[in-house]
């Protein structure tokens, strides 16, 4: 446990948080050896994903205001249940819904509507239902919501678990969420706000465990990256779950795995991190962390990279950090860990246009031996506070080995990617998606444009 920082707000704020570190790097920065950009294979498989459409009991409001009101995906979450059922989780304005699907992504069956939540922080699908992270109403003294974890079972509430309250003088105004199951117990990830106790008005995350039946179990932490902004986690058969957070304080993405406040947490990538200038590495807030056979792990974000990195000498604590930022346009980059306790080599770049601004960047593992990364991208990037907008350029897929050598030319594809990606056992990615083409050209402001329909992605390896 570490002393809260003296920050009292989270994302999605209106005015821009200035860096310490004064003006940003110059869009013009040579770029060079710094990009990793591997060789494309001389055959490219075939990336074009197909999909059906499943229409929509209530409206899904599909965009959300990141900071600065920067145009994000509202979050959707696909999983995949042992038997092979699929079940999407999306919001809307009477809660949470989540659609059952066959396999093939057609509808099975009515929405289950989880009454009094707001926000998709995290699915689990099972054969008789589901687990979802979600927020709901609570008293405490910031008027704010709960984090829980709400089970259901053959289309009956079978517990609903708080993570946060008085006791623990913790509330969870956002979640950025991701909630995980290693067939004995969840593991949920989120933002939480101090309320009383040594936080009080500060920012951090929580990392809880939750039995089958809804009791919470020892382990996690209740105060860890100060503030989160980008939260990643997988299960593990034993031990501590893997986990990732972009750490404002420390600036830059860590491996949290085990630890609570991560002042001495392995670096995955030095970053600006104040809020609006690496709010938006994973998507939503939100990473993907996959792991191979031997393994290792893997994880794709949004990065500026690091032109320096050194200790701020004006925070008395220690532990602030520095970061200037190699390129004004966010690159895509991936990073390998070796182990769940350790801190990867140098990241792999995949992007290096100077002008061009990339987002939405997911990763998914294909077939036994190579990754798909998917990212959204935007000509003309005029950025501004650590955020851009731009002319959308499409939605791009590549694969990568677990090197990051590509394995095939991009593909831009029609098909968006607005949320978790499941995987079947036979290795077929799918995904559910608004139907809609994104602009980046303003920030959004007023209420977001709703859907009645959803695309569900499938992507055969």
């Amino acid at each position: 446990m570490t002393t809260a920082r003296r920050i009292t707000r989270h994302r999605r704020v209106r005015a821009a948080r200035k860096p310490a570190i004064g003006v940003l790097a110059a869009a013009g920065v040579a770029v060079g050896a710094w990009y990793a950009t591997a060789g494309a294979a001389t055959t490219t498989p075939n990336l074009a994903p197909t999909s059906t459409t499943v229409t929509l009991a209530a409206k899904f409001p599909y965009l959300s205001a990141g900071y600065n009101n920067t145009r994000e995906w509202t979050r959707t979450t696909t999983a995949v249940a042992p038997n092979g059922t699929l079940r999407v989780a999306w919001p809307a304005a009477d809660g949470v819904h989540v659609t059952p699907l066959t396999a093939a992504g057609k509808r099975s069956g009515a929405d289950t509507v989880v009454k009094g939540t707001k926000e998709v922080g995290g699915l689990v699908a099972h054969n008789d239902g589901f687990a979802l992270l979600t927020r709901v109403a609570d008293t405490n003294k910031w008027n704010e919501t709960a984090a829980a974890v709400v089970r259901y079972t053959n289309g009956r509430q079978t517990f609903r678990t708080k993570l946060t309250g008085t006791a623990s003088h913790d509330t969870a105004p956002l979640l950025d969420g991701q909630l995980t199951w290693n067939g004995s117990k969840y593991g949920a990830y989120f933002v939480v706000h101090g309320a009383g106790g040594f936080a009080d008005g500060h920012f951090g995350d929580k990392l809880s465990y939750v039995s089958a039946k809804g009791a919470k179990l020892s382990g996690g932490w209740s105060w860890g990256c100060s503030h989160n902004e980008g939260i990643a986690l997988h299960a593990e058969a034993t031990g501590a779950f893997t986990s990732l957070c972009f750490d404002d304080w420390r600036s830059g993405l860590f491996v949290s795995t085990g630890i609570g406040a991560p002042d001495t947490a392995p670096v995955v990538q030095r970053e600006q991190c104040w809020a609006g200038y690496c709010g938006g590495t994973f998507p939503s807030r939100t990473g993907d962390l996959v792991k191979s056979a031997t393994g290792r792990y893997a994880t794709a974000f949004a990065s500026r990279g690091a032109a320096s990195a050194k200790k701020n000498p004006a925070d008395t604590s220690g532990r602030g950090w520095t970061v200037k930022p190699r390129t004004s346009t966010h690159q895509v980059a991936v990073a390998f860990m070796k182990n769940r306790n350790s801190a990867p080599g140098k990241a792999v770049y995949l992007t290096s246009a100077a002008g061009t601004e990339n987002t939405n960047v997911h990763v998914a593992p294909y077939g036994k031996d190579r990754l798909l990364v998917s990212w959204e991208s935007m000509k003309g990037a005029k950025c501004a506070s650590g955020t851009c907008t731009g002319t959308f350029t499409g939605t791009h897929l590549r694969l990568v080995d677990w090197n990051g050598k590509a394995q095939s030319a991009d593909k831009v594809v029609n098909a968006r990617i607005t949320g978790d990606i499941a995987v079947l056992k036979d290795g077929t990615l799918t995904w559910a998606y608004a139907p809609v083409t994104p602009t980046y050209a303003k920030p959004l402001t007023g209420a977001s444009p709703t859907t009645t329909t959803l695309k569900v992605a499938r992507l055969k390896p």
